[in-house]
């Protein structure tokens, strides 16, 4: 998935995993793309600072069935 397919994603509702289910692409109140493993919240951006390249591959984001 690339930047516009995940965030379109999370915007229609869906769960968007990064690496494996344990890892979330989650959007915050003010409106930053996150990924949050769930176990301990530790969380980074989903980009770089820039937005224009991804924190992971892009082979490596799915949503959840």
């Amino acid at each position: 998935m690339n930047i516009a397919q995940i965030k379109a994603a999370v915007d229609a509702g869906k769960t968007v995993h990064w690496s494996n289910r344990g890892y979330r692409v989650h959007k915050d109140r003010i409106g930053q793309y996150l990924i949050i493993f769930d176990r301990n919240d530790h969380t980074i951006g989903l980009t770089n600072r820039a937005g224009t390249k991804l924190n992971g591959q892009p082979g490596d984001f799915f949503i959840a069935a």
